[in-house]
């Protein structure tokens, strides 16, 4: 005899279903990888109920699906679970000093990498440390000094092991820091990255599945169930496979194989030739979503219509020329793959949207949602217009912006600072928009998001009030609009029979939390699959 029964039921204050004109509910029913049944009875399911069926009780609980980071460096957090934690440093010599901890303890001549997620300006001396302090923590070993996914510092050891002297040629798209007498201070930035970590050894694959295991448990622990990775290498897409047959993973990956240091239609065909493997990948855990290009750089170098404001002279960094571009997009798109470019200021904004209105009128028929903007975060009214008609969705981080206000105000200005991530736009215009954190630049969390698109509340206060939309509509970024960007909308998004088992418990209902407590509020468990991916409790 067939048995219909659930494997787990849960009864709360609220399950808010995200179902257009849907009540919230009371009950919610999982059988296997899937919601079985929802009643508006917290007793209406207990048909559902027998001896193997784990019930659980939770008056007061609201349940929200499960959300989506859809911006964001899984891969980064993973490899940095390992990394010194100069995050943690307020001055230059307690970020030194760790640094020189970790050397006590690497054997000379080997690697030190720190992490990313950190912002000078909350050193002391608000600057970023220079090659020759890096040799005053250790000139025994290279040194990697990250910040983000756009800058790197790196030692004396280093520059030299690299082969990069005053004579190097600077990459297009890049830039090889010197100091105000014209020698070289260590910065590497954009497409100069890979002079130096193209030398970096990849780390064993067992500690790249722990760090897999810890990263995606944090993204996890703030109620983010899916994440998709902006920036993976096929050598990083390996880890990730065996991190999943290892059940190291604690939330669903789209990953955007990189094709970040190229210029030309050429090198990106050799990436997809290497891709072909991959075409067929049908895991719900973990799949390919399409290739990432970057168009401009980012906080320091982001492509501006106007000269920044710490230098009339300068108006952001160019990676690709369009003509370029609009070939290595096309060849993605005609082997079947999506695209997802980095563009970050309004001049990067109107190229991109020029290429692809480029791609799509030679490529007639292409899918919805096949050509996505990353960022696009000075765009302005026009460019939104535009990307609207056009199809283009758009992706948004409003994280970025809080945790890098001060930094990119002293690049552009206050006004234009206050003009990035213009949510309140794109959701009026009707947009293919959603939300992610853009990690390492900016913290992820479920929450911590919603509470900055609704508040636009940064490091240094409010900065562009008019553009913060409500609640339920960020709420959606991440959830319903999340899944419609990865294609999964009718898998993923709201809770529904049949649909993905993928959702958030928490203690009290977020919809009526105090703004400066919904920031930090995380779910008490998050549930991915039918399958508790977060300890009871966990905070």
């Amino acid at each position: 005899m067939t048995d219909h029964a659930a494997d787990l039921v849960i009864r709360a204050d609220a399950v808010h279903t995200l179902v257009p004109g849907q009540a919230p509910q009371r009950a919610l029913a999982v059988r296997g990888d899937r919601i079985a049944a929802l009643s508006p009875d917290p007793n209406g399911l207990d048909d559902l109920v027998s001896s193997r069926t784990r019930v659980q009780d939770l008056p007061g609980a609201t349940v929200l699906p499960a959300f989506d980071d859809t911006h964001t460096h899984l891969i980064y957090a993973a490899l940095g679970a390992h990394d010194v934690p100069v995050h943690q440093a307020r001055t230059i010599p307690e970020f030194l000093d760790l640094i020189r901890q970790r050397a006590k303890s690497t054997p000379e001549g080997e690697w030190i990498r720190t992490t990313t997620n950190w912002q000078e300006l909350n050193l002391a001396e608000r600057r970023l440390p220079t090659a020759a302090e890096l040799d005053q923590a250790t000139d025994r070993h290279p040194v990697l000094v990250k910040r983000g996914g756009h800058n790197d510092v790196v030692n004396t050891h280093a520059l030299r092991l690299a082969g990069i002297t005053e004579d190097t040629p600077v990459p297009p798209g890049g830039v090889i820091g010197r100091d105000a007498d014209g020698r070289l201070d260590g910065r590497l930035i954009d497409n100069a990255l890979g002079l130096v970590e193209r030398l970096f050894p990849a780390p064993d694959l067992a500690q790249r599945i722990d760090g897999l295991r810890l990263a995606g448990s944090q993204y996890a622990a703030t109620g983010i169930g899916t994440v998709r990775d902006c920036a993976v290498s096929l050598d990083d897409y390996t880890a990730l496979l065996a991190a999943r047959e290892a059940g190291a993973l604690s939330t669903r990956v789209r990953v955007l194989v990189s094709a970040l240091g190229m210029t030309s239609a050429a090198q990106v065909e050799d990436l997809l030739d290497a891709m072909e493997d991959r075409r067929y990948d049908a895991d719900p855990w973990l799949r390919v979503w399409g290739v990432k290009f970057g168009l401009d750089g980012g906080l320091e170098a982001g492509a501006t219509e106007e000269p920044y404001a710490c230098d009339p002279a300068f108006s952001g960094t160019l990676i690709w020329e369009p003509d370029a571009l609009a070939e290595a997009v096309e060849a993605v798109v005609r082997r079947g793959w999506r695209v997802g470019t980095h563009a970050y200021g309004d001049r990067a904004v109107r190229m991109l949207l020029d290429v692809y209105e480029r791609v799509l009128q030679r490529n007639p028929g292409l899918p919805a949602g096949t050509l996505v903007m990353e960022h696009g975060g000075l765009a302005g009214p026009e460019q939104r217009a535009r990307a609207v008609a056009l199809g283009i969705p758009v992706t948004i981080q409003q994280p970025l912006l809080h945790d890098t206000a001060e930094v990119e105000e002293g690049f552009w200005g206050p006004e234009r600072v206050a003009r990035l991530f213009p949510a309140r736009g794109w959701v009026d215009l009707g947009a293919q928009v959603s939300a992610g954190s853009d990690f390492p630049v900016g913290q992820f969390g479920a929450m911590r998001s919603v509470w900055g698109m609704t508040t636009r509340q940064t490091v240094i206060g409010v900065r562009g009030p008019e553009h913060a939309i409500t609640y339920e509509e960020a709420l959606a970024l991440h959830t319903v609009n999340a899944a419609r960007l990865t294609g999964e909308g009718n898998l993923r998004g709201t809770l529904a029979p049949g649909r993905f088992a993928d959702l958030t418990i928490w203690d009290q209902d977020p919809a009526h939390c105090p703004a400066d407590a919904l920031r930090d509020l995380n779910p008490t468990r998050t549930i991915v699959g039918g399958l508790l991916v977060t300890p009871a409790g966990a905070r």
